[in-house]
């Protein structure tokens, strides 16, 4: 049986991480067993093994020779290293999240019809402390920010939960309490949701607001925007009547933000 990522340990990061130092996020880099045990500190079989369970975890390639292997480091494996790497920004710096940029483009609609649903709107009033808008703002991030974005495993959510009808299924999601900022103007509390489930690819980020944040912003597709990502506070009921947020009216329209 494959391993999965989340049964790849401090070990095994440790190898993901001395590969990635040789080279191989870059190209792939030959590997001796023996060579990283010892810098590992531990025996070439162990080495060996650690290697095997990235590689069925889809963090590492590897290409297995007579006196070797060739190790590359795969798009999730930078995506763990990156993550690795925001804890120890907030650790070191006090970097409480994470700051993506991108612009705005528009998306297949998908949001509006999700975020209505009775299973996901309830949890949104109750745990977000808004109504949410009908519709997201869809972001495409920077090359830079897409990176970076492996970073929100460091980030305190709020988790949402998956729920079924008589039909099918609703898988969970997470929602990352955001600032969206354009120029000089800025608008919270927004929320960048994170769908377990999503046809959404790695470049893209989906954020929902109390209100519609293209008209609040003036906002239009290709637009440059700053969406900064913090831990979630416990009081975010508070935070959203601070700011003036109805969070049981009806949203006057429905669509894409």
């Amino acid at each position: 049986m494959a391993a999965s990522a989340s049964t790849v340990g401090h070990d095994e990061l440790a190898a993901l991480k001395a590969v990635a130092l040789r080279g191989a996020l870059r190209e792939p880099v030959k590997v001796s067993c023996a060579a990283l045990g010892d810098r590992l500190d531990a025996s070439s079989q162990t080495a060996s093994r650690r290697l095997q369970r990235l590689d069925g975890a889809d963090l590492i390639d590897r290409d297995v020779v007579s006196d070797g292997q060739w190790v590359s480091v795969t798009d999730a494996g930078e995506r763990r290293l990156h993550a690795e790497y925001a804890d120890y920004r907030r650790l070191f710096e006090g970097d409480d999240g994470l700051t993506l940029t991108g612009t705005v483009t528009s998306g297949m609609g998908e949001g509006r019809h999700y975020i209505q649903l009775d299973g996901y709107h309830a949890q949104f009033v109750d745990r977000l402390g808004y109504e949410p808008f009908p519709g997201t703002l869809n972001v495409e991030l920077s090359e830079g920010s897409v990176r970076a974005r492996a970073g929100l495993d460091a980030v305190d959510g709020i988790p949402i939960d998956g729920w079924e009808d008589d039909e099918r299924t609703f898988g969970p999601a997470t929602c990352y309490a955001a600032t969206v900022s354009v120029d000089d103007a800025e608008f919270e509390p927004t929320h960048v949701i994170v769908p377990e489930r999503t046809h959404h690819d790695e470049d893209k980020a989906e954020v929902i607001a109390p209100a519609k944040l293209r008209d609040e912003l003036g906002l239009d597709d290709g637009d440059e925007v700053t969406v900064h990502v913090e831990d979630a506070a416990a009081d975010t009921v508070e935070a959203a009547e601070a700011a003036g947020v109805p969070t049981e009216s009806a949203a006057a329209d429905a669509g894409e933000q």
